[in-house]
């Protein structure tokens, strides 16, 4: 039997498009399936393409494997991935590896790495982005783990991931699920960025009465600018198809109900527990559960709201100019989570990394991700995005348009909670002072919670039953 340089077990599409992606660039691969008749599908398929080892069983697999032994699985997150991890360790041995390629949740990840390696083993939470097509031509991957494996691991990977400016779009990026984290991070600030895209599409239609055809148009300019993207690009591509059965666009044909696998939700969870304010990613998760609400929606629909439109001629702009904002506050908070956990766990995230390895192969993917590697190039310890001069007069030469579309959104009644969202996150951040003095002063009102003043140190509490008078806590 011939000894492979790493494997592949879970041969949907995905596992099966990796496999080949290895293979093509010259790499012996193990192949094996839970069910056989995928594997013998993908070598009567695709087996010229390189050197392929197939296998009927979990032994066979691993016992093909080169030590260290190196194996990936591409199988369902949770109690799936559970099964698959133990059946492999069963036959592996001290310095083997097993690589999860699929979107697990960075806590599960932690938690098999953890275990494994008290058993000698290494687990290796991988994040992978780019769809089918990604994991065949070059995705954008993440690793988590220990740096010992990635030295073994991470020629492999880069040898297959996406190259920019001939910089493979993968690099370690710390231990346990650091890698699975990040992934979900990028999965969370992906919701953000196409909630934000459908608002556009949204507002050039009902205020300015534009056809999905002509919108298509408009995405195509904007895909030569600032907002170069790969989800932009596809944006023209999808407003732009005709149904063939009716003639129609494709978008009018599409239910309006958007569905949701849960990473967005998850990120969003983390960043409750984090501390983190991640608003843009949140009211794009909750986008597409009101939008998963078809009876409430039905049932009120007669609900008063205004007539006509507001829009101005240069209304196209001013919501280009939105967009580039709003998706900096997106991806600006993103980096803040990612920041967030990595001071947490310990994992000491290179950001700029992340946006360097986030420039190809995966969904994000953006001309202006190398503008947030160069900040954090120039200031690694960088509090926030927006405090990067380069991206302050992006938002400054952004906001008297962005202020626009928010007002003309709301005259018109067409909602808008990303573009929303992001712009009262920018104003909050500016103020001098926040009405959370209030709020802290209703909690100790109510609650006894205490405040801190602005003229001396030490937290205080105000009797406001008795005699209201102020005393330390």
């Amino acid at each position: 039997m011939r000894t492979a340089d790493i494997g592949v077990t879970g041969l949907a599409t995905m596992g099966r498009n990796l496999a080949r992606n290895f293979a093509r660039h010259g790499h012996v691969v193990a192949v094996h399936n839970r069910t056989e008749g995928r594997t013998k599908q993908l070598m009567e398929e695709h087996g010229h393409e390189g050197a392929f080892v197939p296998s009927s069983s979990v032994e066979e697999f691993v016992s093909s494997l080169q030590r260290p032994r190196k194996a990936i699985i591409m199988v369902k997150a949770g109690p799936a991935t559970d099964a698959v991890v133990e059946e492999l360790a069963a036959y592996m041995e001290p310095g083997d590896m097993i690589i999860d390629g699929g979107n697990a949740h960075f806590e599960d990840t932690r938690r098999r790495e953890a275990a494994l390696r008290e058993r000698g083993l290494h687990f290796v939470g991988s994040g992978i982005s780019g769809g089918e097509e990604g994991a065949l031509n070059g995705p954008s991957i993440m690793p988590g783990g220990a740096a010992e494996a990635y030295e073994t691991l991470g020629p492999l990977l880069e040898d297959i991931a996406a190259k920019v400016d001939g910089t493979p779009c993968c690099v370690h990026v710390g231990p346990d699920g650091a890698g699975h984290f990040v992934k979900m991070v990028h999965n969370g600030i992906e919701y953000a960025d196409m909630q934000l895209i459908a608002e556009s599409y949204d507002l050039l239609r009902q205020a300015l009465g534009l056809s999905p055809s002509e919108i298509a148009d408009v995405f195509r300019e904007w895909n030569r600018g600032d907002l170069e993207s790969y989800l932009i690009e596809i944006t023209a591509e999808v407003l732009g198809h005709t149904d063939v059965a009716t003639g129609r666009p494709f978008v009018d044909i599409v239910v309006d109900q958007a569905e949701q696998k849960g990473t967005g939700r998850w990120t969003v969870q983390s960043a409750l527990e984090l501390g983190v304010p991640v608003t843009g990613i949140a009211e794009a998760v909750f986008a597409r559960s009101l939008s998963g609400h078809p009876g409430q929606r039905a049932a009120t629909r007669s609900l008063a709201g205004p007539e006509g439109t507001a829009a101005h001629a240069e209304f196209v702009d001013d919501v280009r100019h939105a967009l580039y904002a709003s998706k900096i506050v997106a991806y600006a908070q993103g980096f803040d989570q990612i920041t967030a956990a990595s001071e947490e766990y310990g994992w000491n995230v290179d950001r700029g990394a992340m946006a360097t390895i986030w420039r190809g192969g995966c969904i994000i993917r953006a001309k202006f991700l190398d503008r947030i590697r160069i900040a954090y190039e120039a200031e690694p310890s960088l509090p926030t995005l927006l405090a990067d001069p380069a991206f302050a007069a992006a938002l400054s030469d952004a906001q008297d348009s962005w202020r626009r579309v928010v007002a003309t959104a709301a005259t018109i009644g067409v909602p808008t909670p990303g573009f929303s969202s992001a712009l009262a996150y920018y104003d909050a951040l500016r103020r001098d002072r926040l009405p959370a003095a209030l709020v802290q002063g209703l909690r100790d009102f109510f609650g006894a919670h205490t405040y801190h003043r602005v003229d001396r140190e030490g937290a205080f509490h105000t009797d406001w039953s008795g005699d209201r008078r102020e005393r330390p806590a």
